[in-house]
């Protein structure tokens, strides 16, 4: 199966690091997460699968199974949904026919005051603990006989998340860009293991968020950069819902995200199920609301070539 050819291509994070001059930030935490997981994980993607393959008597069973064993290795969420050629990016191409999608929550009491060191270093943190927890189910899956693929939070994936997540029931795409999930609200990350196992499926969500962010502008007000945008675009395509979806300005965003310790304001001011969300289950006294830091954002870019970067819109320009 390969990308539609509506797929956008793989960010290319090269690319539009050079166009603005470079990779400005060194926290060595992020530094030493980074290299574990290009000079570790990496190393573990791929795999023996065992020469005999457990049959479950049912997909139900199968689902139910993966569902455990994901949770035992680490995961807050799982889905599964199957994998359509508008999930794969432009250019990649695979053999496998249903994704598992895994999520797990961030730690709100490292976004108290964002963007910051601590916020920089968890979202780095998340993208290792999440890629060993794929690691391991895809390990799992080929213990029992079955082929598999590592799709990692953070590496050269040929899967778009965003989609595959949706449609495994994680929630509704806010006005951010990002997943807001019913109860851990945007504030996890997700990455999959896709498989030629046969499974039931799940389903896409419908709990009302969309409408929720069509009303709360909390992200876009609090948006430094201005790359959040106040009405939904008809030209970026259609949610899982059907609704017009919001576009986020990647020219307007990406060069404030590479000077401001990758920034990701817009997800601790997400007030969707706020409370729910923010607590903290380790006995850490957190706020409600961080402190958000906005500083003045530098020019915006859009100097990748078209053919190497994804559609969208100038917001306010």
């Amino acid at each position: 199966m390969i990308g539609s050819e509506n797929s956008p291509p793989p960010f290319n994070w090269n690319a539009w690091y050079e166009g603005i001059g470079g990779r400005t930030i060194s926290i060595d935490e992020v530094n030493e997460t980074m290299w574990k997981i290009h000079g570790e994980q990496e190393t573990r993607f791929h795999g023996e699968v065992a020469a005999e393959k457990h049959l479950f008597a049912t997909p139900e069973e199968a689902s139910t199974t993966v569902k455990q064993k994901a949770k035992e290795f680490g995961a807050d969420i799982v889905g599964i949904c199957a994998i359509e050629p508008s999930d794969i990016y432009r250019g990649r191409e695979i053999t496998e026919q249903f994704a598992i999608a895994v999520g797990q929550r961030m730690k709100w009491r490292e976004f108290q005051v964002v963007p910051s060191v601590a916020s920089a270093i968890e979202c780095m943190r998340i993208y290792y603990t999440l890629g060993e927890t794929v690691i391991r189910l895809a390990d799992w899956l080929r213990s029992i006989g079955w082929r598999c693929q590592v799709e990692h939070p953070l590496g050269d994936s040929d899967l778009m998340h965003i989609p595959i997540g949706l449609k495994a029931g994680f929630g509704e795409l806010g006005r951010h860009g990002s997943i807001i999930h019913p109860e851990l609200g945007p504030l996890f990350r997700m990455g999959s293991v896709i498989t030629t196992m046969p499974m039931a499926l799940d389903r896409p969500v419908d709990a009302g968020i969309a409408e929720f962010c069509d009303r709360c502008r909390a992200c876009r007000k609090f948006c430094p950069a201005d790359a959040i945008p106040d009405e939904r675009s008809p030209e970026a395509g259609k949610d899982h819902l059907g609704n017009d979806r919001y576009k986020i300005d990647t020219g307007r965003c990406f060069p404030y995200f590479a000077r401001n310790y990758y920034c990701s304001i817009c997800l601790p001011v997400c007030a969707y199920n706020h409370k729910e969300w923010a607590k903290d289950f380790e006995g850490f006294q957190t706020k409600l609301f961080p402190e958000v830091v906005m500083e003045e954002p530098p020019d915006p870019f859009d100097g990748v070539a078209r053919e190497e970067k994804h559609y969208y819109p100038e917001n306010r320009r």
